[in-house]
């Protein structure tokens, strides 16, 4: 029998915080934002909650009538839900793997499925991925701070790694394209968060993940990416080449010798990069166009899961890679249009935030400093909130603006 050396309630409290990407400090702070005027004066400091939550979280102490209140206003439920609750074996297992726990996303049954093939993984079955897919997408949207994302997706990765090693032939192939899915997902977070060396580790993993499953279409969607981190390293050679190699994994030729699927839209945007940091604007422009033409189609034998990568980027994606582009080409009044079109109520994401530092590097770039200036304030600010610090790399970039100096990483 698995066992904790705390008592469930802390370990559920822990799960319930982790699963809302809070950190302790952020529930002492709804603590006193749950509380009414008269006994939020009482409360002390937010260094002091935050301590206070770490203590309950240990297992050292139980929160006293006042506190217990408050934390169920903070997580919406009941003091039965939260310090009794009926899925005890739930809290273990979610206590034991770090995999966060989604509120209200799943019924005590699904969760006791999960729980079973995490111990047992030849129990694992097709719920059993369906499950950890739910997980997957929840914590893959672009509202999320992207170091925050990694921290809930790193534990699912090492729950999936282990499940496909030994679960049945049934489930294998399905385990290890989620494992793929979920390794390229941390990597562009990482990527996302500044961590460039993690992203390039993490695509190391999606790639292998995506050979062993034998789904030519997830390697092809790894190694598209892997091409867009390496345009970080300013290797045009390399890029290029995964491009390439990206569309080559594609099948079913379009007529005219082009697959029709958007991920072949994807890998030509990257190799469009590829060739402007080369300076073969030509070739550079002539991949734009295709991908352009390419984007926003989809065969009609697709699915919605052949799709589901990348229909929520592709809208966004071939203009910012297009600006990217045309900037490194010298022509940003070019780069300006596109990424003032994509900007018109754009969420407040840390998507966002790259595009608009983009747009306040291609102001620089057109000698236009007091827009530049004016942008790359409001993309600081969105940056900070977003946890966007690939977007605080591309504001170094921007001359006679607010970051002449580097910004510390």
């Amino acid at each position: 029998m698995i066992t904790i050396d705390i008592p469930n309630w802390a370990a559920r409290m822990r799960a319930w915080r982790r699963g809302r990407l809070w950190s302790r400090s952020e529930l002492g702070e709804r603590l006193a934002g749950t509380a009414d005027e008269a006994t939020r004066d009482r409360l002390p400091a937010q260094e002091e909650l935050a301590g206070m939550v770490r203590s309950w979280e240990a297992g050292e102490q139980r929160p006293d009538e006042l506190y217990a209140e408050l934390l169920c206003r903070a997580f919406d439920m009941n003091e039965a839900e939260l310090f009794s609750g009926e899925a005890a074996g739930t809290t273990l297992w979610h206590h034991l793997t770090g995999i966060p726990l989604l509120a209200g996303a799943f019924s005590a049954e699904d969760e006791e499925r999960a729980g079973r093939a995490i111990e047992n993984p030849h129990r694992a079955d097709d719920q059993t991925v369906a499950y950890f897919q739910t997980v997957l997408r929840a914590y893959s949207r672009s509202d999320l701070r992207p170091a925050r994302a990694v921290g809930a997706l790193s534990p699912l990765f090492t729950a999936v790694d282990g499940l496909h090693r030994d679960a049945g032939s049934g489930v294998r192939q399905a385990l290890l394209m989620l494992s793929a899915e979920d390794a390229e997902q941390i990597s562009r977070m990482h990527y996302e968060a500044g961590d460039l060396d993690e992203a390039l580790a993490w695509s190391d993993r999606a790639i292998l993940a995506a050979h062993q499953a034998g789904d030519e279409r997830l390697v092809a969607y790894t190694l598209a990416r892997r091409a867009g981190l390496q345009d970080a390293r300013s290797n045009p050679e390399q890029v290029i080449g995964l491009a390439v190699a990206a569309r080559e994994h594609l099948d079913s030729p379009h007529p005219l010798g082009r697959s029709p699927h958007p991920l072949d839209a994807m890998a030509r945007s990257h190799e469009a990069q590829g060739h402007a940091l080369a300076g073969a604007e030509d070739m550079c422009h002539r991949r734009l166009e295709e991908s352009a033409e390419e984007s926003g189609q989809v065969p009609e034998e697709s699915t919605e899961d052949d799709t589901l990568k990348v229909s929520d980027q592709l809208a966004g994606l071939h203009n910012t890679l297009a600006a990217g582009c045309l900037i490194q080409l010298h022509h940003p009044a070019d780069a300006i249009e596109l990424l003032e079109r994509d900007l018109h109520e754009a969420p407040s994401t840390y998507l966002t935030a790259y595009t608009m530092a983009c747009l306040a590097h291609a102001y620089a770039d057109a000698h236009e400093a007091e827009r530049s200036a004016g942008i790359a304030r409001q993309a600081l600010t969105l940056s900070r909130r977003t946890g966007a610090r690939r977007a605080l790399e591309e504001l170094r970039l921007v001359r006679g603006g607010l970051y002449q100096r580097p910004h510390p990483r």
